[in-house]
């Protein structure tokens, strides 16, 4: 492999082995899918356990996307949430192959991204919907259920957003 050149011209070396990052993937992956199961198993649907004044493990099902949209259709979302949620997963996958050896942190985030959505798609293909289970509340209103899938595609998305604006500063120092 040949080395890239950053936007200020500096050479930085493609990174050794950036599949690595599956594994933290699966990791998330691994949680996910556990406890979906053990709260699958321990809740009952649609009723709240208070677990602080704040927060509750409340076992829903959600056929649609984040805040549940599109959950109210046919079932056609099922499918094309799944479509998505693969195509992000292999363009990721290869945007983590190409990584320059001083990308880590984008390469956790992408790795954050892609274990949530298989976690996801695993529980659209298997189930129908998505199992969520995390449920916070003040005064009231309460935020839309969520999983440790979601937070990692959270996690993720902040990463990349760090590491975009942080980038620019840091070829900036490296220009001046």
């Amino acid at each position: 492999m040949h080395n890239k050149q950053d936007n200020s011209g500096t050479s930085v070396p493609p990174m050794s082995k950036p599949l690595r990052w599956l594994w933290l993937a699966a990791a998330v992956v691994v949680l996910d899918l556990g406890t979906k199961a053990l709260m699958s198993s321990v809740l009952s649907y649609g009723q709240p356990v208070e677990v602080l004044p704040f927060f509750n493990l409340t076992l829903l099902h959600n056929t649609g996307a984040a805040f549940s949209f599109l959950a109210g259709h046919p079932g056609w979302q099922r499918w094309f949430f799944a479509i998505i949620a693969v195509g992000a997963t292999v363009g990721l996958t290869i945007w983590m192959s190409r990584l320059k050896a001083d990308e880590k942190l984008l390469g956790a985030s992408l790795a954050l991204i892609i274990g949530g959505a298989l976690g996801n798609l695993y529980d659209r293909l298997v189930h129908g919907y998505v199992v969520d289970f995390l449920s916070f509340h003040v005064a009231g209103w309460y935020y839309p259920a969520f999983n440790v899938a979601d937070i990692g595609i959270t996690l993720g998305a902040i990463g990349l957003i760090w590491e975009s604006v942080f980038e620019g500063r840091k070829q900036a120092r490296r220009r001046g």
